[in-house]
């Protein structure tokens, strides 16, 4: 046998055809497209290198341009180069650190003003700077820094330029000023707006990543609540032909052969249904295979709690109409985890269930003499839990309490909403579990036996 070769470090598992699978792209927040990690909630971490590279290049050959163009200013030497880079290389950092990037740039701006080198692009760097300070939420250090470079720029060209290089200038024009001003000011304004927009954006990723994981939620809650009310009632009906199956086994070989035979209906209706659970699980999105359980299931529901040595008496008040597939899923699990906690922990052979139609909802009572076995059953303890969360979702409401007489009710009123095309469904009362062989005689030598 060919030895097996170990993975080389660094790269990932290979597929069953020997290629790497491919590996999705990592795209970092949700806003435009021409900002990366624009509306992230980790701005303050990228590193924007490029943008800065271009900023740079762009005010260095603006300023050999310009010194060209304006002989009469100082000309450019290592100072004004380092006076350059310092206002520019910053930039890279204007995400991590806006407040002290963009007061470093201004300084390094008036610096350069002040020593009468030639005007250029290098108030682009500030723009650049305020624009990142406000975009991150230091709005008041931008506007500062803002007003700072205004102010001081101006005492520089109308005051402080006797006594600053170059020798013999002349004091700057107000209407220059004003309209560095209304530049100033535009760019506050735009920068504003986007900061805005980014917390819009912002606030609307995690809006969805919240509605994502109540949904997830929720959709736990509900195959949760599937598994525990399809398991619950199945295996209940299984324990109890289980355990009439051995007590009966040597007695009565043809009674503990019906056992067996209910066991297998009642594990493969159980399977059939955890099976389409499980579907809808992985395949969201899809029709479900089998149409959900209903109240047009109940005389169902009621032969397999006869399986279980219950008698079930059901009662339909008023005029039957089609419930919507919530309300119908939700009230025929509401029942069958009734009946499911009467086999369990009452002492009494017979159930009660009645289901009243009337305009905006249907009443769910079901009814049994008691009393309480008290012994454990087995169970999980969320059985009432589960009705009421069920209840809830639908608006509905709950009441499960030991009646005076010594029995127990459990009442669910579900609200529903009758439209036009509901149509009256056939109802018809039953009664089961009279005829099945599971009767008082078999279930005490089981009771005995536990």
């Amino acid at each position: 046998m060919e030895a097996q070769r170990a993975p080389r470090r660094g790269r990932g598992p290979r597929r069953g055809d020997g290629r790497r699978p491919h590996r999705a792209r990592r795209v970092r927040g949700g806003g435009p497209r021409f900002v990366r990690g624009w509306a992230a909630d980790d701005l303050a971490a990228t590193r924007p290198v490029r943008s800065t590279v271009a900023v740079t290049a762009l005010v260095v050959a603006g300023t050999v341009v310009s010194a060209h163009g304006q002989p009469h200013r100082t000309g450019l030497d290592p100072l004004s180069w380092s006076l350059v880079l310092l206002a520019c290389l910053p930039l890279v950092l204007r995400f991590r650190h806006p407040v002290a990037v963009v007061y470093v740039v201004v300084g390094a701006v008036l610096a350069y003003a002040g020593a009468g080198f030639p005007f250029g692009p290098i108030f682009l760097a500030c723009a650049v700077a305020v624009f990142a300070a406000v975009v991150t939420g230091h709005r008041y250090p931008a506007w500062g820094a803002a007003a700072a470079l205004w102010a001081g720029h101006a005492l520089v060209a109308h005051w402080l330029y006797r006594w600053l290089p170059p020798t013999g200038d002349h004091p700057a024009g107000w209407l220059g000023e004003t309209a560095i001003a209304a530049w100033t000011l535009v760019l506050l304004a735009l920068s504003e707006l986007l900061r805005s927009r980014r917390e819009q954006w912002t606030r609307e990723r995690r809006a969805r990543a919240e509605a994502e994981v109540r949904r997830r939620d929720e959709e736990r809650l509900r195959i949760a609540q599937e598994l525990h009310d399809v398991l619950a009632h199945s295996i209940s009906v299984i324990n109890v032909q289980a355990g009439v199956g051995l007590a009966l086994l040597d007695s009565d070989p043809e009674q503990a052969r019906t056992a067996l035979s209910t066991i297998k209906t009642a594990s493969k209706e159980a399977l059939g249904e955890v099976r389409q659970v499980l579907d809808a699980l992985r395949t969201p999105g899809d029709a479900p295979r089998a149409p959900a359980p209903g109240l047009d299931r109940l005389p169902e529901l009621a032969q397999q709690a006869g399986s279980a040595g219950l008698t079930v008496d059901t009662e339909v008040v008023g005029t039957p109409f089609r419930l919507p597939p919530g309300a119908d899923l939700a009230a025929f699990r509401i029942v069958q985890e009734a009946l499911t906690n009467v086999v369990r922990h009452s002492g009494s052979r017979t159930a009660a269930v009645r289901i009243g139609y009337r305009p905006g909802a249907v009443d769910l009572r079901v009814d049994d003499e008691g009393p309480a076995t008290g012994a454990d059953a087995g169970g999980s303890g969320n059985g009432l839990t589960g009705m009421r969360e069920r209840a809830a979702a639908l608006g509905g409401t709950v009441e499960a309490a030991e009646r005076p007489d010594g029995g127990f009710r459990v009442r669910v009123v579900l609200p529903v909403e009758r439209s036009s095309a509901d149509g009256p469904v056939p109802t018809t009362p039953c009664r089961t579990g009279t005829d099945n062989p599971l009767t008082d005689r078999y279930r005490q030598p089981l009771e005995e036996n536990a």
